[in-house]
Formats: structure tokens, sequence, C-alpha cells
């Protein structure tokens, strides 16, 4: 067994003794050194992974810790258990995978961000043009004031769903003369609240009311 079919997703991050300790334990579990065997010193193990001998020295404590093998002074290193070294790779191995999971999951998360970045970037942009149709009389926001007995009184955006019931996109909220333009899903409904929306379709205008002056 070389480092190089050591399996991991991220060898490069691998501390060098680590790897060195990882095949040293596939070489037990694999028969290639028996349990019981004297292998010969540092020196010899340092030549053979050209590696300094400081670091073969922490490769074996670290698989002396697990009791994998024992360092005896002045004869070489003692192969003690098959078991221990099967432990311990899979031990490293499910590490690994918890690992990969989590960074799997972090580029997840950027990807969400830059989904809804992107969302963000266009709701805003069809709020500009809506308003600059208004002017121009060709397509404007609808707008519906929102009853003290309304059910959406008191719930977010993102509660309500309100896209799914209706058809239609909030883009924005006029508040006591207050405009919040392109409003997230956090954004709770108050009393007296005025809905201004786009949507395609005849009977938008319909929908919406039948659902905003849905009671409590």
């Amino acid at each position: 067994m070389s480092l190089q079919n050591i399996p991991m997703n991220k060898e490069d991050k691998v501390p060098k003794y680590e790897k060195i300790a990882l095949d040293i334990a596939f070489s037990i579990v694999n028969g290639e050194w028996k349990v019981g065997e004297m292998v010969t010193g540092r020196s010899t193990l340092a030549g053979k992974y050209a590696v300094s001998p400081e670091t073969i020295r922490r490769s074996l404590a670290l698989l002396e810790e697990l009791e994998v093998i024992n360092v005896i002074d002045k004869k070489g290193v003692l192969i003690k258990s098959k078991d221990a070294a099967d432990t311990f790779i899979k031990e490293y191995q499910s590490k690994d995978r918890i690992l990969s999971m989590r960074e799997e999951i972090a580029k997840l998360m950027e990807q969400k961000k830059a989904i809804e970045d992107s969302v963000l970037e266009r709701l805003d942009s069809i709020i500009e043009q809506a308003m600059l149709l208004r002017n121009i009389g060709i397509i404007y926001p609808l707008e519906l004031k929102i009853s003290t007995k309304s059910h959406l009184v008191g719930k977010s955006i993102g509660e309500v769903r309100f896209w799914n019931h209706t058809g239609a996109t909030i883009i924005g909220i006029n508040r006591s003369g207050h405009l919040y333009l392109s409003p997230g899903p956090k954004m709770v409904f108050y009393a007296n609240d005025i809905i201004l929306y786009v949507g395609n379709g005849s009977r938008i205008s319909d929908k919406v009311k039948r659902y905003v002056n849905k009671s409590r």
C-alpha cells in the first residue's frame, strides 16, 4: 500500500506523519507486516518514506499511543495489533467522510446564497421596470390594504406563502407612508399595510383580495 492509495478526499490537507501512520497501518492490516514482527528502526523508515526522522518519530508515536505498535529502543518497531491498526484506519476514514460532508454542506450554503442573491437581483429589476412602466401606462403594481381582521396580520411573508396561494409577487409594502421595496420573507404583515404586487392573469386581483381578506 502506497501513500497515493490512501483513501482520502482531502489528502493534501492531511499531515505527512499521519499519512505515514496510515500507510503503516495498511501494511499491518494487509499482512505485509505481521503481528510479532520486528520492523527496522526510524532511520530506515525515514529513508523509505523520504521524510525526516522526526516525522517518522511522530508517526510511530501516534501508532504506539493507539497500541498498534511498540517502539523498542535500539531494536526497532514491534508490530503489536492488527485489530488496532484496522480500527485506526476505519476511524480516520470516518472522520474524513465527516469533514468532506461538512465541506459539501458549506458549498451548498454558498450556492443557496448565490441563488437567493440572484432572485433578489431579478426581483429588484422587476420592481424598477414596473415602476417605470407604470408611468407610461403599460403595467403597474396593484395595491391592496390589509384589514385589521385579515389572517395575514402578525404573520411573515414566508409563513403565509403568498405566491403559492395567489400567484402574485409582492414587490413592496407601504406602511404608514414608508415604502419597503422588495421585502424579505421574514417581514411581518401589520394591519393597514398596503401590499404592492404584480402578477399575470386577469383574475389575479380577485385571487389576492380573497386570500388577503380571509378572516383570522
